[in-house]
């Protein structure tokens, strides 16, 4: 099986509290209490709950918190909450040529300023470019992975570029980075965004490419592997 691998350093395990406020949680470390910052801002509610085990690591620099919520199990599974991770996760596949859909792109660019927004690759080779936009996500629920799990309007402004792209003749893809591996698809959260989603179902009848990967999780790495259906 094909797929990318990015390490991860040692984690310390704790056990969630609460979370005071989207970015905070306060948690245990082997009985005392501590805050940590949870790296993604979405409402996980279905994943944060008091007693719940999670896993943290420890900051780089001064902060005032010493650690950053990683991942979470739940149900006996493991979902990474790094919102950045996606992204840098894409960027080692993209380099190791794990989609091969794209081999023919040698030169990749991060966070590209196209119209009013900033993309998170450009890729391109002597004749053509292509955009791509990472989501990441962390709610599933009955097997179907959800996004967005709060309204987004900053993520269908995206889509509305990537339109722009596509209609200037140049490829565009809407990707959507499923940090977990109990979904068997992906689809757009109607009830949550419904905005969001008839604008994904516009981007993709306009030629724009959607495409969905989920990932397994361990404390010592995160796997990317399987692509999902998307199903609009």
């Amino acid at each position: 099986m094909k797929r990318v691998v990015l390490k991860r350093k040692k984690l310390i395990p704790a056990i969630f509290q609460e979370r005071p406020n989207r970015f905070l949680a306060r948690v245990l470390i082997e009985g005392e209490e501590t805050l940590a910052h949870v790296p993604d801002p979405g409402r996980l509610k279905e994943l944060l709950t008091p007693g719940v085990e999670v896993y943290l690591r420890p900051a780089v620099g001064e902060r005032k918190t010493k650690f950053d919520l990683v991942l979470v199990k739940h149900q006996g599974l493991l979902v990474s909450l790094e919102s950045t991770l996606p992204n840098r996760l894409v960027e080692h596949a993209l380099k190791e040529g794990f989609f091969e859909e794209l081999a023919h792109y040698p030169q990749i660019q991060r966070e590209v300023t196209y119209g009013e927004s900033r993309l998170d690759f450009c890729l391109s080779n002597h004749r053509d470019r292509c955009f791509i936009e990472v989501k990441s996500v962390t709610l599933v629920e009955d097997s179907v992975a959800l996004f967005p799990d709060a309204p987004t309007i900053r993520g269908a402004r995206h889509l509305r570029e990537l339109i722009k792209i596509k209609e200037e003749g140049m490829r565009a893809i809407s990707l959507f980075i499923i940090q977990r591996d109990d979904a068997t698809s992906f689809s757009p959260h109607a009830k949550m965004d419904p905005f969001f989603t008839s604008t994904l179902k516009q981007a993709q009848a306009s030629g724009v490419e959607v495409w969905a990967y989920k990932c397994k999780n361990t404390l010592d790495a995160i796997l990317l592997e399987n692509q999902v259906p998307v199903r609009l």
